[in-house]
Order: structure tokens, then sequence, then C-alpha cells
């Protein structure tokens, strides 16, 4: 039976522009070794290029297909929702470019969608012009819901804040695709051409990779070099498989391999 993995990127691979130490040594394994990964991220605004050239300037060398984002995921939800479908876009980069290789056209009046994704060039009159078409009748989805880090300086408020806006002015919920929900989880598995059984998911934060993999029925392996603290877990209601300080403590083959 193959066995592969969706791992994430930010506090697992690298914290802000480092490299966590042995994160690269663990990358060439898996390459050595034929085991099937991708790196899952979030992160709607940067294209997999970007994200392949990002981890090249920290000793990592992967290919394009190495990456799944959820702007990748949106794209093909909403072809599934309505092929050849229309959309308003408050986003960037990645997104913008994720819908147009789904059949998605990108409009300024009555679309099927408006999709808010991350970015920092859309104005207030933007937001009004999504919460009208969205009263209109258009739907309303989200690459996801990931909060601000709410760190001085930062230059994006995160789509948790932009959401809550636009929600409250329309009385609308919006669809989440993005990490942890089921749609982009189990996309990115089938990209891998992965069973349920055979998958697992390495990240850093409870709330969204190892809580999306318990949802699934994934193994889930969490990591301490990120967000998330020992001392933190039992406030949970579900638990990760595996606990470790890094990826660079993963022996391979798995226990459950």
């Amino acid at each position: 039976m193959a066995h592969g993995l969706l791992i994430d990127m930010d506090g697992v691979i690298y914290s802000g522009d480092a490299l966590i130490p042995g994160a690269d040594k663990f990358i060439a394994r898996l390459l050595e070794e034929k085991i099937p990964f991708c790196f899952m991220t979030n992160n709607s605004q940067r294209s997999r290029l970007d994200a392949v050239r990002k981890l090249e300037k920290l000793g990592i060398k992967v290919s394009e297909d190495h990456v799944y984002t959820s702007a990748m995921a949106t794209g093909k939800f909403l072809a599934s929702q309505i092929p050849g479908g229309t959309a308003y876009v408050l986003g960037e980069g990645g997104l913008l470019s994720s819908l147009h290789e789904n059949g998605i056209s990108l409009v300024n009046s009555d679309p099927d969608f408006v999709v808010l994704g991350e970015g920092r060039n859309f104005t207030l009159e933007m937001v009004q012009k999504a919460v009208d078409m969205i009263l209109a009748g258009a739907k309303f989805v989200i690459t996801n819901r990931d909060p601000s880090p709410k760190k001085k300086g930062w230059d994006n408020l995160g789509i948790a804040a932009t959401s809550a806006m636009i929600e409250e002015a329309t009385g609308v919920k919006a669809f989440v695709v993005g990490k942890p929900s089921p749609v982009m989880m189990r996309s990115a598995r089938k990209a891998l051409g992965l069973e349920t059984a055979e998958t697992t998911i390495i990240g850093d934060t409870m709330d969204t990779d190892i809580r999306g993999g318990v949802q699934m029925g994934y193994k889930t392996i969490l990591v301490l070099s990120g967000i998330t603290k020992r001392e933190s877990l039992s406030r949970y209601a579900f638990k990760p498989d595996l606990v470790i300080d890094s990826v660079n403590d993963l022996k391979l083959p798995l226990a459950w391999w």
C-alpha cells in the first residue's frame, strides 16, 4: 500500500524566512525514498511557483507538483459547482491564476460567486461592491478563515477579519474552502493519488492541520516548531497520533505504514 504526506509549510518547514533545522534533510529523504508528498498551504495569494522559489532559497528543491494551495482548491471547487461560472474576486496572484485555470471568468458585475482571498490591494469600495453582489444573490466563498497574527506592523488584516466584516454586512455566512475544510483536505489527497488510509498530515496548528486531518480520518502528526505548545494540547477534545519537536525528529517509515 502506498503512503504519503500532506505537509504544512510555515511552522513546519520554515518560520518566516528561516529554515527550521533539519527540514531540508527531511524533504531530501522523502524525495530519495520516493514517498509521495505535497506542501499544503492556506495561503491563496502566492502561486505554486512563488512557493517553490521560496523553498529553493531555503535549500529545498521541489517542483510545482509538490505544492497544493487553497487557491487551487477554491478554483476546483467553484468549477465543480458551476462549470464556466463567474466570480468577483477580492484577492491576488495565485487565486486569480487558479480561477482562470479552472475556467472561472472574472467579472465586475452580476457574478455567480464573490471570492475572498489574501490581499492588500482591494479597497473598502471594493468590499462594499462585494456586499451588494452577495445581497443580490452571489454566493460568498473564502479561500480560508485564517486569523491575523495580531502583530504590530502586519500588512494584512487576515481573511477572518475581512470575511467577518462582509458577513456582518450581508447576514450571509461564507463557505470556507481551505484547511480545515474537508474540501481542501480531500482535494489535496486526491491530487497525490492517495486513499484516506494512506494519508498522513503534518502540521503545527491544532485548529487547522490536526483538526482537519482528524475529521477526514487521516493520521496526524503535530510538530512543536510552530505556534502550538505542548501544554495547550489538553484543551482539545481531539489529539494527534504523534507529537514531535520538529520534522527533524521524524523517523521513516512511520509506525502505521
